[in-house]
Formats: structure tokens, sequence, C-alpha cells
């Protein structure tokens, strides 16, 4: 490619920090790839930029990556984040002035109030990679309560913004399809370019092929797993949206299907919070495991899963959303155990045999599913595999990502 494309990718999220690792330098490594030019503009907390500033920047410069990291501010409330969206503003403006980007990607909506600015101000190419319904998920996940006059105007605010994002952006990047359908049939954007790109995973990193045998592992040997045992795990932070106690209720309704069943959680959470619900929930903290690891441990972890559980709160926000452990997981050739009414998993997982997925999370609902749970067995691995490659690699999100941006620099 003679004349190169240059992108300007902005991130509120990190490149220190795990999405940041999983959801965003994988997919820029693969554009690189594909001949773009590629600078990240992001906003890094302090804690984690100084644990892994120095293996993110080698990453990125094994990757061809320019890298601008700038500081993130969490109080005060509100302010803290005007204040950020400042920061980037005047950041992004040096930076197109010294490269002249062709295209401003803003990974969510606080990037995205500095791509349309680039846009109106400097006549930039603006994709608003939505990721999902940013303020109905701060309502959702109660973080802006209604009842909080401040937290309502913050919220109408946004709406009004979303709006103005999705109007004045060259293309809209929707991780799932039923969010691409809520936004052209209920928010009427019926003529907005609009390309769904879930969350892929780099399936050379969870490739079930490169791990040592099931339960065969050194960390099965630290924790006393025994090959006999059936392991049902789950990956990642429990946070705002993954309901712990629902998976902590359906693990108990498994052990009475499965008396040799363990729950490992592979997480960064505090253990003391997984504990005190595991007790609340009277399953016997003796069947929990629990284990921090950096993504490059990940996946000889996971390896030791027969099955891997997620329940996602079935709220509106969480239409828009895609989990990356989902990706992760069929890469690793592991069958999961989901809820409906998130995302896209209605369509994939009853479509492709992906596990089990759940209707309703109560006891009568966790038993059908347990009953069930034999049947897994007859899930091949390989096959798994094949629907991640198909679905969810990053060849698939990069080529739709590259395609995005010669449309752009053609017209």
């Amino acid at each position: 490619m003679e004349n190169k494309i240059k992108v300007l990718y902005i991130s509120y999220d990190g490149m220190t920090d795990p999405l940041g690792q999983s959801q965003v330098i994988p997919y820029l490594a693969e554009l690189v790839k594909r001949g773009v030019v590629v600078h990240i503009l992001s906003a890094e907390k302090q804690v984690t930029y100084f644990q892994r500033k120095d293996f993110i920047s080698e990453l990125l410069k094994e990757s061809r990556i320019s890298w601008h990291p700038v500081f993130y501010t969490k109080k005060p409330p509100i302010i803290s984040t005007i204040k950020d969206i400042l920061t980037l503003k005047r950041q992004a403006r040096k930076l197109h002035s010294q490269f002249k980007f062709d295209i401003v990607h803003c990974r969510s909506y606080i990037s995205a109030f500095v791509g349309m600015y680039l846009k109106k101000k400097l006549g930039v190419k603006f994709i608003f990679d939505m990721r999902g319904f940013y303020a109905d998920e701060r309502v959702d996940g109660m973080l802006w309560p209604q009842k909080n006059p401040v937290y309502k105007m913050v919220y109408r605010y946004f709406k009004k913004k979303e709006k103005q994002f999705l109007s004045m952006a060259d293309y809209t990047v929707s991780l799932t399809y039923a969010g691409k359908e809520i936004i052209q049939k209920q928010f009427g954007f019926t003529k907005t370019p609009i390309e769904v790109i879930p969350c892929c995973a780099d399936l050379e990193h969870f490739n079930f092929n490169k791990t040592e045998l099931k339960k065969t592992t050194k960390f099965s040997d630290e924790v006393g797993i025994m090959n006999s045992d059936f392991i049902l795990s789950y990956l990642g932070s429990i946070g705002t949206w993954y309901m712990l106690k629902e998976m902590l209720l359906f693990f108990k309704v498994l052990k009475r299907h499965k008396p040799e069943a363990k729950f490992l959680f592979i997480t960064r959470d505090n253990p003391e919070e997984i504990f005190s619900e595991a007790k609340n929930c009277g399953v016997n903290i003796d069947d929990i495991i629990i284990k921090a690891a950096n993504r490059e441990e990940v996946p000889e972890i996971i390896s030791i899963s027969d099955a891997s559980v997620f329940f996602i709160k079935p709220v509106f926000s969480k239409k828009a959303s895609s989990p990356t452990k989902l990706a992760e997981l069929l890469g690793m050739g592991i069958p999961v155990i989901c809820n409906s009414n998130v995302g896209d998993i209605d369509k994939f997982v009853p479509e492709n045999n992906l596990g089990i997925m759940i209707d309703n999370l109560d006891d009568k609902g966790f038993e059908i599913a347990a009953q069930k749970i034999d049947t897994l067995r007859e899930i091949d691995s390989a096959r798994l595999r094949k629907v991640a490659q198909d679905l969810f690699s990053l060849e698939i999100g990069s080529d739709r990502y590259f395609k995005i941006y010669n449309e752009l620099c053609k017209r």
C-alpha cells in the first residue's frame, strides 16, 4: 500500500489494563500487518501503568504501534471525566498536527467526544466503536441511580450525545446484531452505516493445542485437583454485570448431580468476596479454588475446565454486549453454561451447540441445566474451536475493521 492509512485509536480504557491487552492491542497488531499505521492514545490508571508499562511498551514496539498514554483520573466524579476528555482532546489535536491522521477510531463514548471534535474541527473521519449502550449500562448497573437528579441529568446528556455520535460518525461499530437492530429500529438510525464486530479473541493464544493435557498441569498439582474431578470454571472479573450469587447457586445444584465438582475462579477480584458469597449460598468453600493470573498464564489454567459458566444480568443495555470470554473459551475447546437475553448469545449458543443456555436463573432452571451436564461430554472440543475461528477470530474482526478503514479512505 503506497499511501498507508493512518489511524489514531483512542481508548478511555488503558493498554495496561487486561481489557486493553485482550480487546485492543491484538486487533491493532493485525491491522498493522495489513499496512495500517496505528497510534494509540489511551487513558492509563497510574497503578497498573507503572506495574505493566515496560511489558506493554515492548509489546507495542514489537507490533510497530506508537503509544501515547495519558493518566486517567477518577475523582471527583463527573468533573474528573470532563478533565480527562479535555486532556485527550489536547493530546489528540497535538498528535494530529504532527501525523495527519486519516481516521480517528474511538472506543466507546468518552473517546467519541474526542473523535467528534476532530471531525468537526479538522475533518478527520470518525469511527464510533460504541462497545455497548454506555449510558444505559451505567443506569442498569446502578452506577447512575435515577433517583439522584444529578445522575438523571447526566444520563439524559449522554443519551443526547449518543444520538450525535451516531449521526456524525462516518461508521458505527456494534458488538452485536441485537444492538444493531435496536439502533436502526428503536433509535431510528436506519441510514447509519453499521458494522457488527463481536468481541474476538487471539486464538493462537487461546489454543488448546498449545496447552498441557487436561488436569496434568503444574497448577492442578498445586491446588490438589484430581483427574476424576469435574471442573466448572469462571474466567474474568466479577464486576457489575456478572451474577456471582446465581453462579454459586447453580454450582450448589450441580454438586447434587456431580459430588466431585469443584468451582475454579480465574480472577483478580478479592477472594474474600467470593468466599463470603459462597458461604451465604451454602456452598462449601473447600470446593472453591481462586487463582489470579496474568493474561499469558490463563490458557494453561483454564484448560483444566470441563465447562465454564457465566451469567450476565439480562438487562436492556446488555443486548449490545459481547462477552470476550465466550470467544476465549471456545478457542480452548471448552463448552459454556450461560443465560439467555444477553447480546447474541440466544443466536450463537443454540445454533452452534456451544453448551447449555439457561432461560430462567432460578432453582428450576439450574436443575434442568444440571441434568444436562453430561451432554457436554458429547461436544467435540475441536468443533468448538472451529466455531471460534469462524465467528470470533482476530482475523475476522481485523478484516472487518480494515474494510471500514478502506471504505472511509475512498470517500
